[in-house]
C-alpha cells in the first residue's frame, strides 16, 4: 500500500498537490453542520474550537435567547428561541445550546430535533445543521420524566466563524397577567 501511495505522489504533479491540500485542511476545520459532541466537554466548554477566535464582550451581544419558562415538571416541554434583540435584522449561522439544572448545574432533559438542528443527547445540547443565515430558531426542550425542578439554557450564538457570543444564559419570556 504504501509502495502504491508513494508511485502516485511521484506522479501527480507539486502543483495539483498544492491546490488540493488547502480544500481538505479547510474542510476539517469548521463545523458548518453543527458543533460535535465534544464540545459539552473542551477546555472551553460550549464555545466553538474556531482556532484563534475567542468570544465577543457580552454587551456587544446583539441576540437573545429566551425560555417560555424556568420551572418544569416530568414531560413539559418548554420553548426556547433565538433571535435579534436590536430593531436590526442581524443574522446568525449557528448555535449551541446546553440544558441544564438550575439547582445541580448538572446536564438535564432532551432536545426535540427539528429542521436544521441536531441533537447531542450526550450532554442534552442541540446545535445548527446547516451555516446558512438565520433571522431566529424556535427550539423544543423536554424535561426528563422523572423529575421537577428549575432549568436554565446556556450557550453559544455564532453570527459568522470569527464571531460568536459565548457564555449566554436564557433569560424567560414574562408571564401574561
Amino acid at each position: 500500500m504504501k509502495d502504491h501511495f508513494t508511485r502516485i505522489a511521484k506522479e501527480v504533479p507539486s502543483m495539483l498537490l498544492i491546490m488540493i491540500l488547502p480544500l481538505l485542511l479547510g474542510s476539517t476545520a469548521a463545523f458548518p453542520d453543527g458543533a460535535p459532541a465534544d464540545t459539552c466537554v473542551k477546555q472551553r466548554q460550549n464555545q466553538p474550537n474556531h482556532g484563534k477566535a475567542r468570544t465577543q464582550p457580552a454587551h456587544t451581544n446583539p441576540f437573545e435567547v429566551v425560555a417560555d419558562a424556568q420551572s418544569y415538571h416530568p414531560g413539559q416541554q418548554v420553548s426556547v428561541v433565538i433571535y435579534p434583540h436590536t430593531q436590526q435584522s442581524t443574522v446568525f449561522r449557528g448555535f449551541f445550546l446546553q440544558a441544564r439544572d438550575a439547582h445541580s448545574n448538572e446536564w438535564i432533559g432532551e432536545w426535540v430535533q427539528s429542521e436544521n438542528t441536531k441533537t447531542i443527547p450526550e450532554c442534552s445540547a442541540i446545535t445548527h445543521s446547516d451555516n446558512r443565515d438565520k433571522l431566529g430558531a424556535k427550539l423544543i426542550w423536554k424535561a426528563p420524566q422523572n423529575k421537577r425542578g428549575n432549568v436554565y439554557f446556556t450557550g453559544t450564538v455564532l453570527q459568522e466563524y470569527g464571531t460568536f457570543w459565548s457564555d449566554i444564559v436564557n433569560k424567560v419570556q414574562a408571564e401574561p397577567q
